[in-house]
């Protein structure tokens, strides 16, 4: 089973959400990753500010994204006039989103920029905004051809594998299968966030068990 990363023909400038990041400090090789894209990376002020609270500090993610800053891998963007308005509209009502998703889908609308999302109902607002335009996922950064050859094959299986489970990161359910092929079905079972994780872990487990008779 094959996967086509989105990014792959698309040299857009992209603008991550605060899942993102975490998802790509969580790979263990996030700054390697953003050095290969060869997309410019922008990252909207509020999830800086997301990414200021205590448990990032702790867990490394605060620092991660000061020192991308610093070493100028990503750009911060505030927002202007206009794109204060659509994000007035994205954090209020019913299917508000939260501050860093608003902002990631604001800044990307008026600008022109590529947002990469992961949870569902802010891709949904992303295309809603982004004149239809799919976003992009943490994925097609992660299965890049460039980001894979730059970190080499085992490598970049290892970053996905440590971005799914210890960064909580989120697929679509028809990239699962692709997904488990790449990382093994025993590191599957570690991965709680991927798509029908409890409908799908027995069949995980009836696999490394044949695997244990043969």
């Amino acid at each position: 089973m094959k996967y086509s990363s989105s990014l792959t023909d698309n040299k857009s400038p992209v603008i991550l959400d605060t899942s993102v990041l975490i998802n790509l400090h969580a790979s263990q090789q996030g700054s390697r990753i953003l050095d290969s894209l060869p997309n410019e990376i922008f990252v909207p002020e509020h999830v800086v500010t997301e990414l200021e609270h205590e448990t990032s500090k702790t867990h490394g993610q605060h620092c991660f994204v000061q020192k991308l800053i610093a070493n100028r891998k990503v750009r911060v963007a505030g927002l202007n006039e206009r794109e204060y308005q659509v994000f007035g509209r994205l954090v209020s009502g019913k299917s508000s989103l939260g501050d860093g998703e608003a902002a990631t889908i604001a800044i990307a609308a008026t600008r022109i920029l590529l947002p990469i999302i992961d949870d569902r109902k802010g891709r949904l607002q992303a295309q809603s905004h982004c004149s239809g335009k799919c976003p992009g996922w943490s994925l097609d950064i992660l299965r890049h051809p460039v980001v894979v050859a730059a970190l080499g094959i085992s490598c970049a299986s290892d970053a996905l594998y440590f971005a799914l489970r210890d960064g909580r990161m989120r697929i679509h359910e028809s990239h699962c299968d692709y997904v488990v092929d790449l990382i093994g079905v025993q590191h599957a079972l570690e991965c709680k966030s991927l798509p029908r994780y409890r409908d799908r872990r027995y069949l995980w487990q009836m696999r490394i068990d044949r695997q244990l008779l043969e």
